[in-house]
This record gives C-alpha cells, sequence and structure tokens, in this order.
C-alpha cells in the first residue's frame, strides 16, 4: 500500500442529519426517547480519494439538537476542514474548538472523522493515532430503560445468551417503588448479571439520601448522577454518605470540570463520553485526570450509531484507566438498522477493538441517504 503524504490536503466534507429509527420507548431520568434517534454524520475526503467518517449524537435535553450539530459542521466548521492537511489533526482540531462554542458533538464527529481519514492514509488503526492500545476487548454494558419491564425482561434474556453480563438499570422515572420492583426481579431472577443504576439527574435533591440508601440494598456496582449537573454540593454529601461508589456523569463534560469534581470530592468514579468532552483526545484527557486522583472512569455514550461506538472504543482501548466497560449497544440492541457495512463487533459480552485502519469498519452509503433527512455539501 502507498502511504500518503502527511501534507495531503483536504478538499471535501459532507454532512448529513440522519433520524434512525429505535425498536422501542425508552425513559431517562431528564427526558425520553421514543420512534427514532437523530444523528449528523461528517465524511472528509482527501486528495487521493480516501474517506474519513463521524458522528454527532446529540440528546436535546443532555448537550443540544441535531440540527446545532449540523450547522456547526457544514456553516462553521467547513471552513476551518476544507485544505487542511490530513497529519494535522491536532492543528485542525485547535483551531475548530476556537471556531465554535458549546458544539461538543461536532466536534467530536469532525475529530473523529480526521482520525478516521489519517487512518485510512497511513494504514493505521485509530487507537494507534491515540498511542497505541492497552486492550483488545471491552465488557459490554446494555441499559434497561424501557417502561414496559417486560420487554425489558426479554432483552436480559437475550442478553444472557449472547453472555452480556452487564446492565445499567434507568432509575428516577416512574417512581422508587417501580425501581425497586425491577431490581428485586434482577437480583432474584438474574443473579449473574453486573447490575449499576442511572438516574440521569432524575432525583430531586431532598430525597435522594434516603431513596438511596434503599438502592444500596441491592449491592449495586455503582449509582450514577442522581441529581442536577450543578448540584456539586449535594453530590459531595451523596457521596460522603454512600457505601456504593458515585458516578458522575452530566456533571463532567470537560477537563475543568473533572478538576472541579475531584477537588470537591462529588464522586468515586466518572463517565466518560467523547459527545461531551467535544472528541477522544479530550476523553483520554479527562480520564487521566480521574486515574490521578485515583477514579476508575466508565465508557459512556449518547444515542449513537456504530459510527460513534466505533470511536469509543478506539478511545477506550488506548485509555488504561476507562476499566468499567462501556455502553456501546444502541447499534446492536436498539437501533432498528445500523449505519455500518458490517455488524458493530461484540463477542461473548465484550466490544472487539478493530485491527484494521481508521475505526475499522466501513460505513453503508445506501444506509446514510436512506436515513438522511438533509445533505449538507459544496
Amino acid at each position: 500500500m502507498t502511504m500518503a503524504s502527511t501534507t495531503e490536503k483536504i478538499i471535501a466534507m459532507d454532512v448529513w442529519q440522519v433520524s434512525m429509527p429505535v425498536t422501542s420507548q425508552r425513559d431517562h431520568g431528564i427526558g425520553s426517547v421514543a420512534n427514532a434517534i437523530d444523528a449528523v454524520i461528517v465524511r472528509l475526503t482527501s486528495e487521493s480519494g480516501v474517506h474519513g467518517f463521524g458522528e454527532a449524537s446529540p440528546w436535546v435535553v443532555f448537550t443540544g439538537t441535531a440540527e446545532n450539530s449540523f450547522s456547526a459542521l457544514h456553516r462553521y466548521l467547513r471552513p476551518v476542514v476544507i485544505g487542511s492537511a490530513i497529519g494535522d489533526i491536532a492543528g485542525t482540531m485547535e483551531i475548530a474548538r476556537k471556531s465554535i462554542v458549546n458544539a461538543t458533538e461536532a466536534l467530536a464527529a469532525l475529530e473523529t472523522a480526521l482520525l478516521d481519514l489519517a487512518g485510512k492514509c497511513f494504514n493505521l488503526p485509530v487507537w494507534a493515532l491515540l498511542g497505541g492500545k492497552c486492550r483488545d476487548a471491552i465488557p459490554l454494558s446494555v441499559s434497561l430503560a424501557n417502561p414496559d419491564f417486560d420487554q425489558d425482561i426479554e432483552l436480559l434474556q437475550t442478553l444472557r445468551d449472547d453472555k452480556v453480563n452487564i446492565v445499567k438499570l434507568k432509575t428516577g422515572t416512574c417512581g422508587h417503588e417501580f425501581d425497586l420492583m425491577r431490581l428485586e426481579i434482577l437480583r432474584a431472577d438474574f443473579p449473574e448479571f453486573d447490575v449499576r443504576v442511572d438516574y440521569n439527574q432524575g432525583m430531586e435533591p431532598t430525597d435522594a439520601l434516603r431513596q438511596l440508601k434503599d438502592i444500596e440494598a441491592f449491592a449495586v456496582t455503582f449509582i450514577e448522577q442522581p441529581v442536577a449537573r450543578q448540584h456539586f454540593g449535594v453530590m459531595a454529601n451523596l457521596r460522603a454518605n454512600l457505601d456504593t461508589p458515585l458516578m458522575a456523569d452530566e456533571s463532567v463534560f470537560s477537563a475543568n470540570d473533572m478538576l472541579r469534581a475531584v477537588k470537591e470530592h462529588i464522586c468515586d468514579c466518572v463517565s466518560v463520553k467523547i459527545m461531551k468532552s467535544g472528541g477522544l483526545t479530550h476523553s483520554k484527557t479527562i480520564s487521566e485526570i480521574a486515574a490521578a486522583a485515583g477514579m476508575a472512569s466508565y465508557g459512556g455514550d449518547m444515542f449513537e450509531t456504530g459510527i460513534a461506538h466505533l470511536a469509543g472504543t478506539h478511545m477506550i482501548a488506548a485509555s488504561p484507566n476507562i476499566s468499567l466497560g462501556c455502553e456501546f449497544y444502541q447499534a446492536s440492541y436498539y437501533l432498528e438498522q445500523d449505519l455500518l457495512a458490517e455488524p458493530f463487533p461484540i463477542k461473548d459480552g465484550k466490544v472487539q477493538v478493530p485491527e484494521t485502519a481508521g475505526l475499522g469498519i466501513e460505513v453503508d452509503m445506501e444506509k446514510i441517504s436512506h436515513f438522511a433527512v438533509s445533505h449538507g455539501k459544496e
């Protein structure tokens, strides 16, 4: 294979907003999802005709809208990218971060596409561009959030057959008694599962400690973000009064947030997401700050297709401290169809880290065209 020059230029950028049908409703602490999820796909093209793909997967109550991500990429980041050198990822991202504020998902999509493109041009997997990998497989966690718990029981039986043994129960949406009932069933009928709970900010601060004491009786692995992201003091108080590790998610978007979380003792571990932090390299930085403070990290995600899952997989492969598994399950267990040309790689309950160039699996352009609701190009 003839390697591309590091100075070869990016000459084209396509952006699609896609609407991806899902299999059921899901209730999270701060909102629900049903019918379809919205994502934004970006494709970069080099002078030699190589393509690099990335994905922005926002959620309106968490990080923003797909329309915002589409506009950020198509209108504002396009001038930064066109004409840039494929080997200058850090330089391009530095300009991009100074060109637009808050559009973390768009920045994550851009960095993913830059890394995918460079990896294909230089015949390296993305994890190699991030410093190398420390693991070949990542334990998969699947979230349970269907208001119809009978359907989640069917999902649990499928997961058992597929050798997935980590689940995260989405709590705080249908009342405390509903949460306790589901935990009782999980412990009685699925004792082999590692069970975590996640409130997605769904608890009122005044009720939190009392109710979380009930949750602790089920020996869950961690309790994630029980209260709103700004309640650092409440998180610190909960952490001090609970035996179960407390995980921060929405409270930690950036490296500065992570530093504050360490200083104010709000958590024992942290969920790292490329959509929150604005890319793979910033996510690695957050996990490294957590490591320095003696905290483990978890590979979280948004409502994603396999493209973003792959980006997160490479990031975790290159991040020693992200040791609590990952939740890259939507492409396999939630979307009616994915955008990858091959199934997202899961074997025996673990995500398999790709060894081939770039993200490691090609994107199916026919599927992008089928699910696209808008397309921006020059």
